[in-house]
């Protein structure tokens, strides 16, 4: 039903008016309590045997909304309604921002991907904040993950302060906190991921966190799929010198690699971030070196191309702990968790594990 939805509705409208519209709905029917507990009812049914503890926090399930859907947190509750297992917002700036002129998401069908060139258009984190310290919490609240970036209007030379600010705010309001430093929409972000800028950006970006509450608030890095392998280990390697909970990977691409959408369809939408379906391989490979490199020490979060049950269990058994999707949400509608959980538990028992931690990295010694 919903694909029919999506190609005679909202594939003919421009996609983030599209995206606000989807949006709205969830949050309206979330508004309802009656409602939602029908629809979490019928959409997000839980198997116990997919119960995991990552970063500390005890999780219904693997599966995460990567940042990007939600970047103010104004749907949290809406979409675990939908069955997302914890629910990431941002990414989240220093400052408001209204991101690039539109427009500036655009769907390639054919590919199952997005290309889009945000550029972090949010409200900033102290409106952020506020919004989260007035959500009341109960025993049904999802575990929260929030994704800051740099403001665009900072320079290079004073990211640190802007992360620190913004840390500063939100740090008491996240299950778990990620710094993204790979975003291509920004100019300059990218540079942080070199170690020599990302070490001292993480070392008071912890700090920051430490001051700002009491308990340990898990701190994580979102890296690209465009660093070359070397990067990647260096990335890894500085995560476990400085005490890092995790990394998250990937973000978006700036490659057009593999795409049969047209070449004049590409070239005219422009720069931008790519996302779906082409990322799998590469970020398939990044999950398999940071594994490798990490040995377990680190939580890994695997993102990028992930569509079936078999793609999330293919991370998992390379070594994920924690997987999370966006775009292939856009594709695949309402029922996409639904039919990721089922998936999963049948693929958990057909293996044999009793618990998903069992099945972590297992494809090492298959």
């Amino acid at each position: 039903m919903y694909k029919t939805l999506f190609n005679l509705v909202f594939r003919k409208m421009d996609p983030e008016k599209a995206h606000h519209l989807a949006f709205f709905w969830i949050r309206l029917i979330a508004s309802v309590p009656g409602l939602r507990s029908l629809v979490r009812l019928v959409l997000a049914p839980r198997d116990r045997a997919l119960r995991t503890t990552a970063l500390g926090l005890d999780l219904p399930g693997p599966f995460g909304l990567a940042a990007g859907f939600d970047k103010d947190g104004l749907g949290i509750d809406g979409l675990a309604m939908l069955g997302f297992d914890y629910v990431e917002i941002g990414t989240v700036t220093g400052e408001p921002q209204p991101g690039n002129p539109q427009p500036r998401l655009f769907r390639l069908v054919e590919d199952r991907a997005l290309i889009n060139r945000m550029g972090f258009n949010n409200q900033g984190s102290a409106r952020v904040a506020a919004r989260l310290a007035a959500r009341p919490h109960t025993t049904s609240t999802p575990v929260l993950g929030v994704n800051i970036g740099k403001t665009k209007v900072v320079e290079e030379a004073d990211a640190i302060a802007d992360y620190v600010k913004s840390t500063e705010r939100l740090a008491k309001h996240a299950d778990y906190l990620v710094v993204n430093v790979s975003s291509p929409n920004t100019p300059g972000l990218r540079n942080l991921q070199a170690v020599s800028h990302l070490g001292p950006l993480l070392h008071e970006v912890r700090k920051a966190a430490d001051r700002s509450t009491p308990h340990h608030v898990p701190l994580l890095v979102k890296i690209a799929p465009d660093l070359a392998d070397e990067d990647v280990d260096a990335v890894a390697d500085l995560a476990l010198e400085l005490g890092l909970d995790g990394i998250i990977a990937t973000n978006t691409t700036i490659g057009r690699e593999g795409l049969t959408a047209p070449a004049a369809q590409v070239e005219a939408i422009g720069m931008g971030g790519l996302s779906g379906a082409p990322l799998r391989e590469r970020s398939l490979e990044v999950l398999r070196r940071l594994r490798a490199r990490t040995e377990g020490r680190l939580t890994l979060v695997s993102v990028g191309g992930i569509e079936t049950a078999e793609d999330a269990w293919q991370r998992i058994t390379a070594g994920a702990d924690l997987v999370q999707g966006y775009s292939a949400f856009i594709y695949e509608g309402p029922f996409w968790m639904r039919r990721m959980h089922r998936g999963l538990s049948a693929r958990l028992r057909a293996a044999g594990f009793r618990t998903l931690a069992e099945a972590v990295g297992s494809a090492k010694t298959a």
